[in-house]
């Protein structure tokens, strides 16, 4: 059964023919079914991301090197711009609104191979600390369902917690990412103001806003896993 702790232990296991892209790929959308209530995921890519994995499978089966983000599978933010795809930042104002262009953090994880599987619920224009305020509903925590998984990047928390997905990005003005994180038993890291591009990610407040990333804790098992 597919298992995952790290990029570097995932990679080696891709190296060596234990597990490939698809087969990570359809576990994660297996998770993201049974974990379908909690209300995580705004969009699933499906399709495109098993195709995506085939396609690396295949690559790397001639001899491809792996880049730093081969087959690593992430979910973005309802907030963060991936062109060709709907993004809505949990609001009704827009309905159906498809991007143009990558979002510069979404066009690092395709040029390094990685897998986008679908886009992460939020609260409305990222402006909450519950996730409650989406025009999707609100956002479950995955260890105690009366419990808010925290926001506005609660999706994002959520479809890590969960084993939605590998890691997550998410944005944080004022700790969008971080708080969510810390209600959900997993790792939030918001990147120094600049060090990410912010092109491409729907404005809160400019002077703080920064793209931030979620990730499992492995140090201990979780009880929920």
């Amino acid at each position: 059964m597919f298992h995952f702790e790290n990029i570097i232990q995932y990679h080696q296991q891709l190296k060596r023919g234990k597990t490939s892209c698809l087969e990570a790929v359809e576990y994660y959308l297996n998770q993201s079914a049974k974990h379908k209530h909690l209300n995580a995921f705004v969009e699933i890519y499906a399709e495109e991301a098993l195709a995506k994995a085939n396609s690396l499978d295949i690559s790397r089966n001639t001899g491809q090197p792996l880049k730093k983000l081969h087959g690593v599978v992430v979910a973005i933010k309802d907030v963060i711009s991936y062109k060709g795809h709907v993004v809505t930042a949990a609001s009704r104002i827009l309905e159906g609104f498809e991007c143009v262009y990558n979002a510069t953090v979404v066009q690092l994880l395709i040029d390094e191979d990685a897998i986008i599987i679908g886009t992460c619920n939020c609260d409305e224009f990222a402006m909450g600390s519950t996730n409650e305020n989406s025009v999707y509903g609100h956002v479950l925590n995955g260890i105690d369902h009366s419990l808010v998984p925290g926001g506005s990047s609660g999706g994002s928390a959520v479809a890590v917690q969960m084993n939605m997905c590998m890691i997550s990005l998410g944005s944080d003005t004022g700790g969008s990412v971080r708080q969510p994180a810390d209600f959900c038993g997993i790792i939030g890291f918001k990147p120094g103001y600049g060090r990410l591009s912010r092109y491409g990610l729907f404005a809160y407040a400019s002077s703080f806003d920064q793209v931030g990333l979620q990730k499992m804790l492995r140090i201990l098992p979780l009880p929920w896993m």
